[in-house]
């Protein structure tokens, strides 16, 4: 690749693409689930309302990121079924179930 020295446009783009990736295997689990098309939008819709909620707890290491998100989606998708049909009911519970696994223990 030709870099233009002086120009933070290739590397902006590829700081950019790396930031996607956890978001995109978070949304591929949820959209590689079995439910029908009204289920996924409404745990789509609970995801990324619960992500906006959490996203400032796990600071700006992609891994970290990466982890969160892939436990959110699993969180989410361990409350959803065929009959989901309630945003807040989705991003509720999945929050709470990550409180619960991050919560310190003594």
């Amino acid at each position: 690749m030709l870099r233009v020295p002086g120009s933070a446009k290739q590397s902006d783009r590829q700081g950019h693409a790396a930031h996607l990736m956890p978001a995109m295997e978070a949304l591929r689990r949820i959209a590689d689930a079995s439910f029908g098309p009204e289920a996924l939008r409404v745990i789509g819709q609970a995801f990324d309302a619960a992500w906006v909620e959490i996203a400032g707890n796990f600071g700006d290491d992609p891994a970290q990121v990466e982890a969160a998100r892939l436990k959110l989606a699993t969180a989410i998708l361990s409350f959803a079924d065929n009959e989901s049909r309630d945003v807040e009911v989705l991003k509720k519970a999945a929050i709470e179930q990550m409180a619960m696994e991050y919560r310190p223990r003594s």
